[in-house]
């Protein structure tokens, strides 16, 4: 899966990516595993601590001066002015936990404190998305782009997270997939099958390689409200904040979204 033209950190990235699927796949199991709740009542296993410490050593041999906020160690950074690598070593630990395929590696490259690099590895699916910043994106080594809602087509979906009824009154048109995961929403979006997005309380490593590929592969992606994720901030615990997103093909899907999805104050 791995191109000759790809940008040097992609490559890593990929690679990295790759590798780090090889040893969640060791852990997997049809059957399901051991898992437990971490004090945010997400959901951790012995698998995503394995994935995050290989990610952090990868990264510390190979750039060694660059910054790492992952969902299993420190998100409070203070030195924004270097590169930060903004990794989820694991996404859609239900998933995994439960033995559904869809889970999968997010890793991206903050520069500039913004996305550079992306590349997002679903193991059990065969699907790496990968997008350096200006170079488009990429879903195995094609073009990827996304996809408005086509004339005489009832084929167009919203995927979202469980959060997104809990917490927003939802009137979105279209017929609605749950996928367990926050990178396969925003690669589903960026690869033009699903039309438009929700997620209701990500973290900054659940978005931050997804943003990238949807910008490059022609979306918008924005927040429902509160600070934007990007540029980052220095002196932040990342743990502690959430960020709305948007997901849309075009600017008009994601102009409709903010009507589609309103806020439940009950």
């Amino acid at each position: 899966m791995l191109y000759s033209n790809m940008h040097p950190t992609l490559q890593f990235a990929t690679q990295t990516a790759l590798k780090t699927g090889e040893i969640l796949s060791k852990y997997f199991s049809l059957s399901g595993l051991e898992s437990r709740f971490k004090a945010d009542h997400t959901v951790v296993t012995e698998a995503d601590l394995a994935a995050d410490e290989f990610i952090k050593s990868s990264i510390k041999v190979n750039y060694p001066k660059d910054l790492i906020i992952t969902e299993e160690s420190a998100q409070e950074i203070d030195h924004i002015d270097q590169p930060i690598w903004v990794i989820d070593p694991l996404d859609g630990t239900t998933n995994f936990s439960l033995g559904l395929p869809i889970w999968g590696i997010s890793i991206a490259r903050v520069v500039n404190q913004k996305p550079e690099t992306a590349a997002i590895y679903f193991p059990r699916l065969n699907e790496l998305y990968s997008s350096q910043l200006g170079e488009g994106a990429e879903l195995n080594g094609n073009k990827i782009s996304t996809k408005g809602l086509q004339k005489n087509s009832a084929n167009g979906f919203f995927t979202c997270c469980t959060r997104t009824h809990r917490n927003y009154n939802i009137s979105v048109p279209y017929k609605t997939r749950i996928f367990g995961s926050a990178a396969y929403d925003l690669c589903a979006v960026a690869r033009g099958s699903a039309i438009v997005g929700f997620q209701a309380t990500p973290k900054i490593w659940d978005i931050a390689a997804g943003w990238l590929l949807i910008q490059e592969s022609g979306g918008v992606v924005e927040v429902m409200d509160g600070p934007e994720p990007f540029p980052l901030e220095g002196a932040t615990n990342y743990n502690e904040r959430s960020f709305p997103t948007i997901m849309a093909a075009d600017l008009p899907l994601a102009q409709k979204m903010r009507e589609y999805v309103q806020h439940n104050n009950k």
